[in-house]
């Protein structure tokens, strides 16, 4: 076997497996400029491998080997194939990754670096912004306290405890966190298969995939679907026990010190209810400690 990775995945694609009303999940011959045929006699969803090899202008025997497995397809042949599938650009990030991968005999392992301490003295003066700091398989490595405040008390949770997608699993209070708790969670295990293609040999990733999979079928079958996106900012809505319901605009910010951590920051509009309740949220931790410069802050 040469790519069965790659294989795997357009195969899924083709098979309207993948990302319905998005990629080539809807996609019939006649959106290819090629003959429909009697659908009553087709014996499979979506496109026949006969179809996509004409559609890229490669033969059926080539395009079945990629499928296979058996052959890892040259970058032009790639290119156009997931021209035809019609893959997002996130889908088509990870292909190529695990084409990439397929030509390397023992995939690097990237090491977690710790947060900077510039970068945590940036989360300790943003005392009116909720802020912390994601790494690989987002991993909760750093937080100012309003974040902690409005999110979850992190420096309570042993550190293996502090992942994100863990929390969205394992932690029952989530679901209620969270208005739309399925879109986040979906979208957290779409982020962490984009990631996993990057650090395919590492055990730690494998151990937290397994974990999750053998106790949560929702993880389990969503990870099985490999649906892939990159998410950097957005809005959603979250429900604190005390103060309701906050409309947040969310941002993330690659750190140029090092390309697997990011800075997440929540914001809200001046004057919007959300910025509102975020000041209270401010005073009352400010209330509790000599300042709010010296409330816990997130250092592992």
């Amino acid at each position: 076997m040469v790519a069965p990775p790659v294989g795997e995945f357009v195969t899924a694609d083709r098979g309207q497996q993948l990302c319905p009303g998005v990629c080539g999940s809807e996609l019939t011959p006649a959106d290819l400029g090629l003959p429909q045929g009697d659908p009553g006699t087709r014996r499979v969803a979506g496109l026949r491998r006969e179809e996509v090899a004409a559609s890229v202008a490669i033969s059926h025997d080539y395009y079945t080997r990629i499928e296979q497995g058996r052959l890892a397809p040259s970058e032009p042949a790639l290119e156009a194939i997931a021209h035809t599938l019609r893959l997002t650009a996130d889908q088509r990030t990870y292909v190529e990754g695990l084409a990439q991968q397929a030509d390397r005999r023992t995939p690097p392992r990237r090491r977690s670096n710790p947060v900077r301490p510039q970068l945590q003295r940036l989360l300790d003066q943003l005392i009116d912004t909720p802020a912390f700091v994601v790494g690989k398989y987002l991993d909760i490595l750093a937080w100012n306290p309003l974040a902690a405040a409005l999110l979850i008390d992190v420096d309570k949770m042993a550190p293996h405890e502090r992942s994100y997608i863990r929390m969205m699993f394992t932690d029952p209070r989530m679901k209620d966190y969270y208005e739309d708790w399925e879109s986040m969670a979906r979208t957290g295990v779409a982020l962490l298969r984009m990631q996993a293609v990057e650090n395919p040999a590492d055990p730690r990733l494998a151990t937290l995939v397994g974990e999750l999979s053998v106790s949560h079928p929702q993880f389990r079958r969503w990870w099985a679907a490999r649906d892939v996106a990159r998410q950097e900012f957005g809005t959603k809505t979250v429900r604190h026990p005390e103060l309701g319901d906050l409309t947040v605009d969310w941002d993330g910010f690659q750190w140029a010190g090092d390309p697997d951590q990011q800075l997440i920051v929540w914001s809200a509009e001046p004057g919007s209810p959300t910025h509102e309740k975020f000041r209270i949220l401010s005073s009352w931790i400010a209330a509790t400690s000599p300042s709010a410069h010296d409330a816990p802050t997130g250092r592992p």
